[in-house]
């Protein structure tokens, strides 16, 4: 810029604000190195959360009056501590690295400005010296206190599929994708089909937005790009499968383009039919281990949601009973819980053009719709839900079982299909021996759906009756008291003295499975504490066990 444009960009950025901000500070004269620094950082931060491309640092105006009276700092001229340069020194204590400017400019009547144009920080806080800065009100303080403001930057990132690929051309994008776009694109807009029919392959890359003005994008290249042209992208772009099972050890990688790998991964992957048989029918329910739909929604949103500023691969592992699907980055916008039902709609992602572009080639669903469609198919099948795990910030980990855990479970599901996804999925937790909140048992409880206390709840009666499954459910709950102290008293009459090892082990194997063991011990200890305290056994001096035929006796 001259000093004439520089001139203008200040008198516009005072109207602009009307006074400083988190993103324009004014100076008169040369603040120390360290607060400079800190500046830099607060500035950089301050214009990531009021979505300014740029920090402003301007030296020469009075911050009240805005007056502008110029400045004697002179950037080059000033040292740090150890006689470093000044521009050095801050250059190394701010991380990470952004390219800031010192400029230097003059007004008509001579006066000198000086001013650090600051980039905005992206995907996370500008530090100085390892602490994140911001103003507040009228102060620099420390960012970290201010929690949603550091989840805010976090969540800001440049969008880097839509960066255009200027060596890029129409030539390195892979025919056979774009034919399996138009296709997508036709299913996805079939009021448009016919007309997008005539347009020449340039003309339908931009307008399925894969494409900028006809320049190639990341995205582009992604998902129809040749495999030779991935060293464009200056990323991995790859996709890994692996099979680990006890008896097979196997894996694959596929690249671009993403729209046909995927497809060519799921071919590799073990799928088959599995049965699951009704009660009372010999005619057996038969299902694919896995959906295909599921598994090329879950592939999708890998590539949809990836953190590409990792540079990492998606990975695909196949196990013995369930397909595991990892990308780097975390969930964008909310947790998955809020998608189950699908009644949330994202309103951003970390990739907006990649995601647009797939939407428009039918690859993805932009309502919410992608992970309540996974579960539903799963409730249909009788399989277990989906898991998600996200308890490393940096990934997602997705896992779709493939396989009945618990056949109650999938037999419920047959048996009732008016139940809805929200308690499908809630008898999905109980089935996973999953700690539930208290309001979900409340609801399964009001529903006769489960019994027993938190944490060991179990399938009711009700629904053992209806399943036919009596004996499991009278393993899972246990008897009555009655019966396991009848069982001592009976003992005790035999041997005539028991030690507690001895009692422990005519009970345990006879209390209910849902019990650990410690809870077992503690049970078979209130039994024999209600037992003594009616007067019917007690404890002698060694420690045995006997029945109380009188009180003489015991005395």
């Amino acid at each position: 810029m001259n000093d004439t444009e520089q001139i203008q960009r200040l008198n516009r950025l005072i109207a602009l604000s009307g006074k400083e901000c988190r993103w324009l500070e004014f100076k008169s004269n040369h603040q120390d190195p360290y607060h400079l620094g800190k500046y830099i950082s607060a500035l950089s931060n301050g214009a990531c959360l009021d979505n300014q491309d740029f920090g402003y640092l301007y030296f020469g105006v009075e911050d009240n009056t805005l007056e502008l009276l110029g400045t004697t700092f002179e950037p080059q001229k000033t040292k740090a501590k150890g006689n470093q340069d000044l521009e050095l020194f801050l250059r190394q204590y701010i991380s990470p690295k952004i390219n800031f400017t010192i400029e230097e400019f003059h007004a008509p009547d001579g006066k000198r400005f000086v001013v650090f144009v600051i980039p905005a920080a992206k995907g996370e806080p500008t530090k100085f010296q390892d602490t994140p800065w911001v103003r507040v009100d009228s102060s620099v303080t420390e960012l970290i206190p201010y929690v949603d403001w550091v989840r805010q930057i976090y969540n800001s990132t440049i969008d880097w599929s839509a960066v255009i690929v200027p060596e890029a051309t129409i030539a390195d994008l892979d025919e056979d994708a774009i034919a399996v776009a138009r296709k997508g694109f036709y299913e996805r807009f079939p009021d448009k089909a016919e007309t997008a029919k005539a347009w020449d392959a340039a003309t339908f890359l931009d307008k399925a937005k894969i494409t900028i003005n006809g320049n190639i994008t990341r995205t582009a290249l992604l998902l129809l790009g040749k495999e030779e042209a991935t060293h464009y992208l200056g990323h991995i772009a790859q996709i890994v499968w692996r099979l680990r099972t006890p008896t097979e050890n196997a894996g694959n990688i596929f690249t671009i383009p993403f729209l046909l790998s995927t497809s060519r991964l799921n071919d590799s992957i073990r799928n088959y039919r599995i049965k699951i048989f009704p009660n009372n029918s010999l005619i057996p329910a038969e299902v694919w281990k896995y959906d295909n739909k599921t598994v090329l929604e879950a592939m999708h949103n890998c590539i949809a949601h990836q953190d590409y500023l990792r540079n990492e691969r998606i990975v695909v592992t196949e196990e013995t009973d369930q397909l595991v699907f990892e990308n780097a980055g975390s969930f964008f916008d909310g947790d998955y819980e809020q998608y189950i039902e699908g009644k949330k709609t994202p309103k951003k992602y970390r990739n907006s053009f990649l995601a647009n572009a797939m939407v428009n080639l039918k690859m993805i669903d932009t309502q919410g719709y992608g992970i309540h469609e996974m579960f539903l198919r799963q409730r249909e099948r009788f399989l277990p839900m989906p898991d998600y795990d996200c308890s490393d910030p940096t990934r997602v980990r997705l896992v779709v079982p493939g396989h009945v855990i618990d056949a109650q479970y999938s037999l419920l599901l047959m048996e009732r299909a008016d139940l809805d996804l929200t308690t499908a999925v809630l008898l999905d937790c109980v089935q996973k021996k999953k700690t539930l909140e208290q309001q979900a048992i409340a609801k399964l409880r009001k529903l006769k759906l489960i019994e027993g206390r938190k944490p060991n709840v179990f399938i009711s009666q009700r629904i053992a009756r209806v399943t036919h499954q009596e004996a499991e459910y009278t393993d899972m709950k246990g008897l009555d008291d009655k019966y396991y102290q009848d069982l001592i008293i009976e003992a005790l009459t035999q041997h005539g003295k028991l030690k507690r090892a001895d009692i422990d082990k005519l009970l345990l194997n006879k209390l209910p499975s849902i019990l650990s063991q410690e809870q077992k011990l503690s049970k078979i200890g209130n039994l024999l504490t209600k037992l003594r305290r009616n007067n019917l056994i007690y404890n002698d001096k060694e420690r045995y066990w006997r029945l109380v035929k009188n009180l003489s006796e015991k005395k």
